[in-house]
């Protein structure tokens, strides 16, 4: 198989495979691409090689491995008339970003079982759909089953009342036990990519509130409460902090070395809190996945 990467931005090569063929772990290209089994121009690269527009990608693996789409359990964890709490996978993309991507997204798997949300929301490509969790993380998220709470669950969103604790392993001792990290988020001019800037720069206000569960001098086991939406705010508020997490590839120092064991980001949402449509407060937790518990356990 041959692929022309055709965006405008560098992308690493291990990271663009798994976006396009996301049935297949980032661990898995690595390896293929280690064993010479993926070109780039006809050369042999590594896995931390930057793709760039009009890259020419041969594949040279079993058809059916990357034709096949992986087919996600839905797990539920509580449903009403109004909405839906789920627990979704590390792994697994919220949305497609536009019409014509093959991936197997959660947009995908409720139309499927409540085809009814498809008028539900603002956008057809996220049906239900008010907030998203990052393709490499894990945990609870709401999804509305009609306007009236769609509407009703985006305000709180927007006002900031919807509670969310995630939980998250990172690099190093925190300077404190408790702390606020209140870097400013914005887009780079330079890589186009989300960065964190001091709260005297230009960007987005974004809070980030963190708690030391237990730590060595080598990990920290957080919870973290963020108190706005903006992308990538966590991942990129602790890396800001020199506390990048486990399993980060984006926004990692190069003088830390990556944790091998762990094919995803070690970041878990672990509760999130509401007004239901009587406005009576409703709390759902969803516990940290069994490989972050052993990868856990293992450190600290």
């Amino acid at each position: 198989m041959q692929i022309i990467f055709t965006k405008t931005e560098k992308q690493r090569l291990d990271k663009f495979l798994t976006e396009k063929f996301s049935q297949l772990s980032r661990s898995y290209w690595q390896k293929e691409i280690k064993k010479r089994n993926i070109l780039v121009n006809q050369q042999t690269v590594t896995p931390h090689h930057f793709l760039k527009n009009g890259d020419t990608i041969d594949i040279n693996v079993a058809p059916e491995k990357i034709t096949t789409p992986k087919i996600w359990p839905l797990k539920i964890v509580a449903e009403s008339d109004n909405f839906l709490i789920i627990n979704k996978p590390a792994g697994l993309t919220v949305h497609r970003t536009h019409n014509n991507s093959t991936e197997y997204t959660l947009a995908d798997m409720l139309l499927a079982r409540w085809p009814i949300l498809k008028s539900v929301g603002e956008n057809h490509l996220r049906p239900g759909i008010v907030h998203r969790l990052d393709k490499e993380v894990s945990g609870v998220m709401i999804i509305a089953k009609n306007n009236t709470a769609f509407w009703h669950l985006k305000k709180q969103f927007k006002n900031r009342q919807i509670k969310k604790i995630y939980l998250g392993l990172v690099y190093g001792q925190m300077p404190d036990l408790s702390g606020k990290i209140d870097f400013k988020i914005t887009r780079s001019s330079r890589s186009g990519k989300m960065v964190a800037r001091p709260s005297n720069q230009i960007g987005k206000d974004a809070l980030t509130e963190y708690e030391v569960i237990r730590s060595n001098q080598h990990y920290s086991y957080l919870k973290i409460t963020p108190h706005t939406g903006r992308t990538h705010q966590i991942r990129l508020h602790l890396a800001a902090l020199g506390h990048p997490l486990v399993g980060e590839y984006l926004h990692i120092p190069k003088k830390l070395k990556r944790f091998k064991n762990i094919d995803r980001i070690f970041l878990h949402a672990y509760s999130l809190g509401f007004y239901d449509l009587t406005n009576n407060w409703q709390e759902y937790k969803v516990p940290l996945p069994t490989n972050l518990k052993k990868i856990l356990n293992s450190l600290l």
